[in-house]
This record gives C-alpha cells, sequence and structure tokens, in this order.
C-alpha cells in the first residue's frame, strides 16, 4: 500500500503515473511473448464468460476478434450466441472452461455481479487479458485481490463503464485538470433512479421501479428450463429459486448477489470525479438514508466521501444521492435540475455535467470563456481500447488498477449506510478502525466449493 502512502504526501502514484501516461500516450506494459510476435492485423482468441443481457452487448463489441469459447450458467442464452459464433466451444461452467487455458489469449466476463471475481481472477493468474462488466466485483476485498492480482499478472485490463470513452468526460477532465473553476472542495453526484427497498410497493411504483419487492418471497418457483441455478448462485448462499430474483437486472437488488445502484450507477457517476481529481480512497465516508434492511439495497440514500490532499490537490468532499435524494442547490434551483448530474464546485466556480453534456456555472461569468486546448485523445472506444492494448500493450482508460479504487469507494458507501456509522477507513489495512462489525460487508463466506485465492 505504499501508493496511497504516497498520494497523501505528494509522491508520484502508480494511479497518478497512468492517469498522465493515458493523456499523453506514454505508459505501456510488456505484452506476453505470444502476442508480440503478432500483427496488429492478427485477431485476437477471446473466451466469453456470460454471454447474454450485457454478456451480449459485450460480445458484440469485441466479435471483431475470434470467439473461442462461450460460457453461460443458462443455455438459453450459450445456445443464441453459438449460432452467431458456431466455432466456439461451449461451457456453463467457466471453471471448466479455465481447464484449458492455451486455447484463448483474453477473456470477456459479463457475470453477475457476485461471481465477476471468480470468473476474472484465474484469467489473470493464466496471464489473460481481461475484460470485465462494472462493478468490478462484489465488495471491497474482492476489488483488492482483483487489483493486486492485475498488477502482477502486467496484462490488458479494461472495467466496463462504456461512457468513459466518450468524449464529454474528457472534455471536463481537462476544464477541471487545468483550474476553469480553480480548485474543487466539492462534488455533487446524483442520480434519479430508484430501484430496491422502498417504504411500500406503492412508492416503488411511483418511483418507476419495474421490480419493485419489499421483502424475500416465502414461496418457491419451478427452475427455467436451461438454467443451472446452482451455478448461477455461484459463491453466494444457497437459496431456493425465485423468478424476483432472476433474469438480470432484478439480482443487483439482493444483498447476496449485488449492491444495488451505488455500485452499479456509481461506477459511471463517479467515475467522472475520480478521474478529473486523481482520487483513490476516502479517508471518512458515512452514509444516510432508510433503515437499512438484511436482504435488500435502498432505493434513496446518500453517502459523503471525505477525500485528503493528493500532491497539490486540496482536500474533498464527494457526496453521493441517488433516488429521492438530491442536493439542497438542486432543491433551492440554485443549478439546473437535471435528473442526473455530477456537480463540481470550486472556488473560481462550477461545473455540471451527464453523460453527454456539461455546462460552467453561473454561465453569465463564463461568456466567452475559451476552453483549453484538448490534450486527451479519443477514445478508440471502450472495447477498441482494450483489443488494442492486448495486442500493443498501450494503457487502458479504465484498467483494474483505476477501477480496483473506483469499485472500493464504491462499495465503502454500502458498507457505511449497512453499518450506520462514519468510517473512517484505513486504507492500508482494508480496515474501518472505528467499525469492527464493518468487517462482515468487506469480506464475504462463500458457499461450499467456491474459493478465491
Amino acid at each position: 500500500m505504499q501508493d496511497n502512502q504516497q498520494s497523501r504526501t505528494g509522491g508520484v502514484t502508480r494511479r497518478r503515473f497512468l492517469g498522465t501516461a493515458l493523456a499523453t500516450g506514454t505508459a505501456t506494459f510488456a505484452a506476453p511473448a505470444i502476442l508480440r510476435a503478432r500483427n496488429l492485423n492478427e485477431r485476437l482468441n477471446i473466451a466469453i464468460v456470460g454471454s447474454g443481457g450485457r454478456g451480449g452487448a459485450n460480445l458484440n463489441g469485441v466479435n471483431s476478434e475470434n470467439i473461442v469459447a462461450l460460457c453461460d450458467v443458462n443455455e438459453n442464452n450459450l445456445n443464441a450466441a453459438a449460432k452467431k459464433h458456431p466455432q466456439a466451444a461451449k461451457f456453463t461452467d467457466f471453471r471448466k472452461m479455465y481447464e484449458d487455458p492455451n486455447k484463448f489469449d483474453a477473456v470477456v466476463v459479463s457475470t453477475c455481479e457476485h461471481t465477476h471475481a471468480f470468473a476474472t481472477l484465474p484469467a489473470l493468474q493464466l496471464g489473460k487479458h481481461v475484460y470485465c462488466e462494472k462493478p468490478l466485483t462484489y465488495n471491497i476485498a474482492e476489488a483488492r485481490k482483483i487489483r493486486e492480482a492485475a498488477g502482477h499478472a502486467n496484462v490488458a485490463t479494461q472495467m466496463g463503464t462504456q461512457i468513459h470513452a466518450g468524449d464529454n468526460y474528457r472534455r471536463v477532465v481537462e476544464l477541471i485538470q487545468t483550474g476553469a473553476i480553480g480548485d474543487v472542495s466539492d462534488v455533487h453526484v446524483w442520480v434519479s433512479r430508484a430501484w430496491g427497498r422502498h417504504d411500500s410497493l406503492k412508492a416503488g411504483q411511483e418511483a418507476g421501479d419495474p421490480y419493485a419487492i419489499a421483502e424475500r418471497p416465502l414461496t418457491t418457483e419451478e427452475v427455467p428450463a436451461g438454467l443451472n441455478w446452482d451455478l448461477w448462485l455461484g459463491p453466494a448462499p444457497k437459496r431456493d429459486f425465485h423468478a424476483t430474483y432472476f433474469p438480470g437486472p432484478k439480482w443487483y437488488r439482493w444483498w447476496d448477489f449485488g449492491n444495488g445502484t451505488m455500485s452499479d450507477l456509481g461506477s459511471h457517476w463517479i467515475d467522472l470525479p475520480f478521474w478529473a481529481l486523481n482520487l483513490d480512497h476516502p479517508l471518512t465516508i458515512e452514509a444516510s438514508g432508510p433503515q437499512p434492511h438484511p436482504e435488500i439495497a435502498p432505493a434513496s440514500m446518500q453517502a459523503v466521501y471525505e477525500y485528503g490532499a493528493r500532491g497539490d490537490l486540496p482536500p474533498v468532499q464527494l457526496s453521493w444521492y441517488q433516488g429521492t435524494y438530491k442536493p439542497q442547490m438542486w432543491h433551492e434551483e440554485q443549478i439546473p435540475r437535471w435528473s442526473s448530474g455530477v456537480l463540481f464546485v470550486g472556488n473560481k466556480g462550477m461545473l455540471l455535467s451527464d453523460y453527454g453534456k456539461h455546462v460552467l456555472l453561473p454561465e453569465e461569468q463564463f461568456t466567452g470563456f475559451t476552453p483549453p486546448e484538448q490534450s486527451i485523445p479519443k477514445s478508440r472506444g471502450h472495447y477498441g481500447e482494450w483489443i488494442h492494448a492486448c495486442k500493443t500493450g498501450e494503457p487502458t482508460t479504465c484498467n483494474f488498477e483505476y477501477a480496483g479504487w473506483l469499485t472500493e469507494a464504491n462499495h465503502l458507501g454500502n458498507v457505511a449506510f449497512r453499518t450506520g456509522k462514519k468510517l473512517q477507513w484505513d486504507a492500508e489495512n482494508m480496515r474501518a478502525t472505528n467499525a469492527p462489525d464493518a468487517e462482515r460487508y468487506i469480506h464475504r463466506d462463500y458457499r461450499k466449493g467456491w474459493i478465491l485465492t
């Protein structure tokens, strides 16, 4: 954890170096010998873990390459993908796929959140390039393990935060980092999606939650034809099948399988201030909202992070709002009332952004403002970046070093919410020093037969 110590004292961390290198195109890693000898036009051999839903979209994103293996616990998804890639070997258990690793160079992981680490870690340990859908892992301990394994593997990695490749985020980062609004002391990030547990089913329906449910079902249902429910559960505690958990995104609100909106949309929206302000680990985290439920993540909540100085960057407070929660300035109409947004507050002005647009505030203050020269090159596309990195050793923008810290921070918001305490975070030792009861949310006991080593 030497990087963390340096980030507080002004040293150049690996994350800071990568952030600079990505803008200048100077950082590389040593690609495996099998790829160093290849022509750039030669296609990668890619294994797909999870081929339905997001997996289907990710498969389409890399189908310019040679798809040699398909894995899915749902035979319906597996067979549909196999029709498009009939030459690919088929698996329902990714552990079996890894028994013959010489057949592929890279892996795309699009399973449910609770099995991401189990599908990703063996690929890294085998020296395979990995693209993993967000959030990178189910919990903080897994994020730490995956980030460190990726550092040892020295391969091309990318977390599936596709919006990161857009031009808008690049322009915002340039504005913040060139001081357009001065020193940033506060960031407010809000999303209006209200999926999770509500005060009542009626409240859930009024909030537009398509899968509103207040308690765990007491009944069981027949497992759909073609679905291997035991493999779908994987390391999670055993429970009987019910349609309220499957298919996605129904599962994401259940603590056993996911972490709700905080880790899901946080991967996209907190990504922007994380990038622009060179964040890694917070010093404290405090959350508020409804009474925590033992099984279901909240539809609405708020989390506040305190970050220390990072080199010449001052301390900053980052506030997250989801569902019905919004910043006070939003309620008072001091800023445009966008349904979702990121508001940077500096000592010379403010900047408001969403996925596709941004504005400097107050607008009259920035009349005639000349944006800085573009310094962050246009992306090849989120999938294109990763494929190019696999072949050349050039960096990706959401590599697991960066994505690991982002994932840890997002999970910490949920840990603070579930413990009901303001956490004092010791990043080096990966523990909340004032809340030993947080440990059960940082690590996890896995179901028999599932080991992460």
